[in-house]
């Protein structure tokens, strides 16, 4: 449980952490408790001494809960972003003075990273709200409360102001947001429908990855899906997901021997397929953000959003059928 006041140039978190704790991780079981809050993000702070308890810095976000626990955390007011407005068309789903929904096409990053420091989607929503993005997300991620890949297209809600970002984090956290993806995967699979629960975190061998880890190293991952068209060894799929880790859904479609035609990390194209993706021009995961639906932070009413598959997976899906 957690509250809290705002001073200037800061806010302070009285976190109470109770029995049920007890054992967790420091990070885990803070980021339980402010769910608005990443666990790195949490880490970090952590590590920088803006958490105490009884008045002393705790500085190691792995130590064990002992349960029925005060801390005190410390959370800076986020700084100015340096990001710059840029005029990049964007289509919108829906959009208020609170949020807005945008339909990514594939190849747009979401928020500036190394090699990416402009042309995302942040500029462009810098430039489209005039600045008018939430703060919690940081200098880099004003706004952003989840994202997609980059080659991957589709729908994803943008917070225009902390209230409606804490609203919206606070049900990804508790897996209540109804997301939906459209793939297309190698092989048709011998199930109508089926469930990957498999914990995820990044790779040991390479950190660009992320791979199926034991329970005690990973993040809970759940990945629905249901098998709706058969193809000429492939086949189209919808993927609902319970949570929303990084690559969730390529990684657990691999798993199971189904990896996303296109996908150039966690699968081998066909030799027929490869041949098609490069007439096609189709270099990118075949995954679509197709469905999104969510409580509105501040209505309260209940939004839901559909986007058609875009013209190159079109293509791609006329071209395997039967």
């Amino acid at each position: 449980m957690a509250g809290g006041h705002q001073i200037v140039g800061h806010q302070i978190v009285d976190i109470v952490l109770d029995a049920g704790h007890a054992g967790w991780r420091l990070d885990r079981a803070l980021a339980a408790s402010i769910p608005t809050l990443s666990r790195e993000r949490l880490k970090v702070l952590t590590k920088a001494g803006a958490l105490t308890r009884e008045g002393e810095a705790v500085r190691d976000p792995a130590i064990k809960v002992k349960g029925d626990e005060r801390f005190t955390l410390v959370i800076p007011d986020p700084t100015p972003t340096h990001n710059e407005p840029q005029e990049i068309p964007l289509v919108i789903a829906f959009e208020d003075e609170h949020l807005l929904v945008v339909d990514k096409p594939a190849g747009l990053v979401v928020h500036p990273a190394a090699g990416n420091r402009d042309g995302t989607l942040v500029n462009a929503l810098l430039h489209h709200c005039g600045g008018s993005l939430s703060g919690i997300g940081g200098v880099a991620r004003p706004g952003i409360v989840h994202r997609i890949d980059k080659d991957t297209s589709g729908l994803l809600v943008v917070a225009k102001h902390d209230l409606a970002h804490e609203g919206l984090a606070k049900q990804f956290a508790a897996h209540t947001v109804d997301r939906r993806y459209l793939a297309i995967v190698s092989d048709v699979p011998h199930l109508a429908a089926g469930t990957v629960d498999a914990p995820l975190a990044r790779s040991s061998h390479d950190r660009k990855k992320i791979a199926i880890v034991g329970e005690n190293r990973g993040k809970r991952a759940v990945t629905h899906w249901r098998l709706l068209t058969k193809l000429r060894e492939a086949a189209l799929v919808e993927c609902r997901l319970e949570t929303g880790r990084t690559h969730q859904v390529r990684v657990h479609m691999a798993s199971i021997g189904h990896p996303l035609v296109g996908d150039p990390v966690y699968g081998r194209s066909r030799m027929a397929h490869r041949e098609l993706l490069n007439v096609l021009g189709f270099h990118r995961q075949a995954l679509h953000a197709a469905h999104l639906g969510f409580v509105h932070p501040v209505t309260k009413g209940r939004l839901s959003f559909d986007s058609a598959l875009p013209s190159d997976m079109q293509q791609l899906l006329s071209a395997l059928g039967v």
